[in-house]
């Protein structure tokens, strides 16, 4: 492939990511209005997927419900945005939806989780196994072991699928 080639393919890539963005920031604004909920539309795209962002400049506790325990709406709510942007562009979507920061804190969360394992099993030499976690919290806590150069695997079924660190 020559740069031009890979040139023009990025940037088809990224205009695409951006109509996502677009999309669902659309798509959340109508919700947001339906609930009567402040929140702004913050789109940006990091990787290989469109973030979208609800925040708030007044209290964040009207946009928890949009977050519910242990952001199980928030998931429920990811997934009807990706749908509403399949709808329009027939293209299966990874979005990122973050509400309030929730997401946010949970990936830093998540990655200390993530050290703190690796190092535990660089230590014992024994595989270190987390909680079961949903496929958001394993991807971030597979990305944090491999930059902590060690590898990890996913076992079990859903809801109880977990991350083993192996040392």
């Amino acid at each position: 492939m020559t740069d031009t080639t890979e040139a023009a393919e990025g940037t088809d890539t990224l205009t695409r990511l951006e109509q996502e963005g677009e999309i669902a920031a659309d798509y959340l604004e109508g919700l947001l209005d339906i609930a009567d909920l402040d929140g702004d539309i913050d789109m940006d795209v990091e990787g290989d997927r469109a973030a979208v962002s609800v925040i708030s400049d007044a209290s964040s506790r009207d946009l928890q419900k949009l977050v519910g325990r242990d952001g199980e709406v928030l998931e429920a709510l990811q997934e009807l945005t990706r749908l509403a942007v399949h709808r329009e562009t027939g293209e299966r979507s990874r979005l990122m939806l973050d509400v309030a920061g929730f997401r946010a804190r949970k990936r830093e969360e998540l990655t200390q989780q993530a050290s703190d394992a690796a190092e535990k099993a660089r230590e014992t030499g024994e595989p270190v196994t987390l909680k079961p976690m949903t496929p958001f919290e394993r991807k971030v806590v597979h990305d944090a072991v491999k930059a902590a150069g060690l590898r990890s695997e996913s076992e079990g079924e859903e809801p109880q699928r977990c991350v083993v660190v192996l040392p």
